[in-house]
């Protein structure tokens, strides 16, 4: 099972209104998804999607990043996801760990949740009772751990008897986009492959994207399109597809123009996601440009339709 770790941004919740609506099996993929935003409109809109179209996910209920990083800002959102009401049995209620047992024990018992996801994104203190504590109770069902190359760590884990999912940054985070032309193909990850060996209910990642969080942008002097491909049997690459033109911050339609016409000739004889078809097509339109957002958004998609048809097959 794969768990891609998503933030609830616009482009991020229209990738998964898109792969729940536009993907027929995907009983392999699960997001989770931290909320990033005061406003919920955009994500109870999306998870209302996702319910009906059967798309199992995570819910993070107490965030850590974007608004709900300041002190002054509530991360208690249940009462706020208005969407979710009614369908207790269709979602994972979600927590991140930061040595806050009671806090949650209190939370999960006060909403009468079952079935719930610990998410350890730095990874798991196995000499920490009071962790292990919350993990060994009954209510909790899964554990998300990240860091994984503590053997120790993992055996202990698994020892818990609850569904034990890897979380590793594998995106090759670079400061500026023109970077990312030198090497163009990088090895992204073979978790797919081996987690069941492994011993783990699954697998997660932060997609394309960078593990950070990051708050809006500036116009880019280069486009830099991440496509994911699977390169061999037990191996995912990343592909970055850049633009050449990258003195100057002007002319973005023609970087993305640039970028976008060299997807099809390294695509000649790999399989096509119907995002990689989308940005093939828009490569051929004069006016093909579709933004910076809707270009991650594809990048996402195209990512979550691999590794489901990888899982699926």
């Amino acid at each position: 099972m794969y768990f891609p770790y998503l933030r609830g941004k616009q482009f991020e919740l229209l990738a998964l209104r898109d792969f729940a609506t536009g993907n027929q099996s995907r009983e392999k993929v699960v997001p989770i998804i931290e909320p990033v935003k005061q406003q919920f409109g955009s994500l109870n809109t999306a998870i209302s999607v996702m319910l009906g179209n059967g798309l199992l996910f995570a819910m993070i209920l107490n965030p850590n990043d974007g608004d709900f990083k300041h002190p002054n800002v509530s991360n208690d959102i249940i009462g706020n996801l208005t969407s979710l009401i009614g369908a207790n049995d269709r979602w994972i209620p979600a927590y991140i760990y930061k040595r806050n047992t009671n806090v949650l024990l209190n939370h999960i018992i006060q909403n009468d949740l079952q079935q719930v996801m610990i998410i350890l994104p730095s990874g798991a203190d196995v000499n920490d009772e009071e962790l292990m504590g919350i993990l060994r109770n009954e209510r909790v069902s899964y554990i998300v751990n990240g860091n994984n190359g503590n053997r120790s760590t993992r055996v202990r884990l698994l020892r818990l008897n609850k569904r034990l999912i890897s979380l590793e940054d594998r995106f090759n985070n670079k400061a500026r986009n023109a970077d990312y032309s030198d090497p163009d193909d990088e090895f992204f990850s073979d978790d797919f492959a081996y987690y069941n060996a492994d011993g783990l209910y699954g697998f997660s990642d932060y997609t394309a994207l960078p593990k950070d969080f990051i708050e809006g942008g500036m116009m880019p002097y280069a486009i830099a399109i991440h496509l994911t491909y699977q390169k061999a049997d037990d191996q995912l690459f990343v592909h970055h597809f850049v633009s050449e033109s990258n003195f100057d911050q002007s002319n973005v339609r023609g970087k993305f123009h640039e970028a976008a016409v060299k997807i099809a000739p390294f695509y000649n004889g790999i399989a096509h996601t119907s995002a990689v078809d989308e940005l093939i097509e828009k490569a051929n339109q004069e006016d093909g440009y579709p933004g910076l957002g809707y270009i991650k958004k594809l990048s996402i998609i195209n990512h979550l339709e691999l590794i489901n048809g990888i899982l699926s097959d």
